[in-house]
């Protein structure tokens, strides 16, 4: 279990460099009555206040941080208030701060109380004034856990809409343009609603390459998409428009006029910032850094747009670590003879796939994750050449840097020798498991689930490969 050890060493290395409350303390101060983020500041006049918004899986522990730099505080004199929506099991007590339980554990999708969190927020920074500076602290999660559904829209039918974009397969770049489109709040709503003279929002990226307008489905910055847009993305998925009819008629009435531009551009606050204190990029250096000091010679890559399918992925990285292995064996054969550079025997990506779900009734528990090493697996099998023993020198592991993969309590799964004699001991069916998404009971069976609980912040996916010595 040593490889295990090091593979899942690396991967955490790379979480911890992106904990919400720490990254939060150490960019953000209050200081001289002013607010200072990566090195800009803004003033927070006479009698003013500072009310902070927030939403996501990250949302309580970036109130932690904001509440640990205030404490600090120099000759700022201004109050310190805020709320935040977050998903169950991850609220904590915050000086100042209402920690409204938005959704449950382990279901990413918008409630009732998702949308009474929302509406305070709406409430309470629509009651700012230009004295005031407004802070939105904004995660991954954010889109369910900011949810007020526009015009006659309603909760289920919104959920009907995102079940279906995510079942077939569709990525956050659609399935966020949808969401903003069926929203008040979305899409720069909470920033046109906003009175402040100011508005910073503090972000936690899950988007790869870090677009704005998607991170939380945009709820701050200006929205580059139209209605036009969500309705060519249902077109795709819903072709047989099978959806509530609410949907496309609210979608077609705003469709042809300048709702969209309008929501996002008009009536923000005069200073309207925004700024990414951390990302994938950032969990995947920082895991490259853990592994140069285990002795690793590791390469590395961060995916920096959507990613294809969890099975395509995991494939790949299948491929990826045989060639890996194979470099291994030449230098093993070859530097006796002469001295030779070895090939990297860690890879470390970060990205998010996406997965197609099996028809419900015979849908099975996983995630992306878990979803993508059992593809791996499959692959590795088709790698007829290899020897058991080869196999076994290899560890792929692949995690959700929240701690959640898909509706499971596991962050995602690893494989290495002791799963692989725990399969050829139980005799599953691996292409059963993969495409009835059901990777967890897999994994359950053969002792690959990493399992974390939630860990306050979230930047995609991480997934380390290491090759061991032969």
């Amino acid at each position: 279990m040593v490889k295990r050890h090091d593979a899942l060493k690396i991967w955490q290395a790379g979480v911890d460099a992106v904990r919400a409350d720490r990254v939060v303390a150490e960019q953000v101060r209050f200081v001289d009555a002013a607010v200072e983020i990566e090195e800009q500041r803004f003033a927070v006049p006479p009698g003013g206040r500072v009310e902070v918004v927030g939403a996501g899986k990250a949302a309580t522990a970036m109130a932690q941080g904001l509440a640990r730099a205030y404490a600090a505080q120099q000759a700022f004199e201004a109050p310190l208030r805020g709320w935040v929506n977050v998903p169950d099991q991850t609220q904590a007590a915050v000086a100042g701060f209402e920690v409204h339980v938005g959704r449950p554990a382990t279901v990413n999708e918008p409630t009732e109380a998702a949308i009474a969190g929302t509406d305070e927020i709406l409430r309470r920074v629509s009651q700012l004034t230009p004295d005031d500076v407004c802070i939105a602290l904004i995660s991954g999660g954010g889109s369910a856990l900011l949810a007020a559904p526009a015009g006659a829209v309603s909760l289920q039918q919104k959920l009907e809409t995102i079940r279906l974009l995510s079942g077939a397969g569709a990525n956050i770049e659609q399935l966020n343009t949808v969401r903003k489109h069926l929203s008040r709040v979305k899409g720069g709503g909470l920033a046109a609603a906003c009175g402040a003279g100011t508005l910073l929002t503090v972000i936690i990226s899950d988007v790869l390459g870090d677009p704005l307008d998607l991170i939380a489905s945009g709820p701050t910055v200006r929205d580059r998409s139209t209605a036009a847009d969500a309705l060519r993305v249902l077109a795709q998925f819903d072709p047989g428009v099978s959806l509530p009819a609410n949907i496309y008629e609210h979608l077609h009435s705003v469709a042809d006029t300048p709702e969209g531009a309008e929501r996002a551009g008009k009536n923000f606050p005069p200073v309207c910032e925004a700024f990414v204190l951390a990302n994938n990029a950032m969990a995947v250096d920082e895991a490259g850094i853990a592994a140069e000091r285990l002795g690793y010679n590791h390469a590395m890559h961060c995916a920096h747009a959507s990613e294809d399918t969890a099975e395509e992925v995991g494939r790949h990285l299948a491929d990826m670590a045989v060639s890996m292995l194979n470099d291994s064996n030449a230098h093993a054969a070859t530097a006796v003879q002469k001295p030779i550079a070895p090939g990297p025997n860690c890879l470390i990506t970060g990205g998010e796939p996406v997965v197609r779900l099996a028809p419900p009734e015979k849908r099975g528990r996983g995630g992306r994750n878990q979803q993508l090493v059992l593809a791996a697996m499959q692959r590795l099998l088709e790698h007829e050449h290899l020897s058991r023993e080869d196999r076994h020198r290899i560890v792929l592991l692949s995690g959700g840097t929240d701690g959640e993969d898909g509706p499971t309590d596991a962050a995602g799964a690893v494989l290495d020798a002791a799963v692989w004699q725990a399969f050829e001991e139980r005799s599953l069916d691996i292409g059963d498991h993969l495409r009835r998404n059901d990777a967890y009971t897999f994994f359950e069976a053969t002792g690959g689930l990493i399992r974390t609980g939630p860990t306050h912040t979230n930047v995609c996916d991480l997934r380390v490969v290491t090759i061991g010595a032969p």
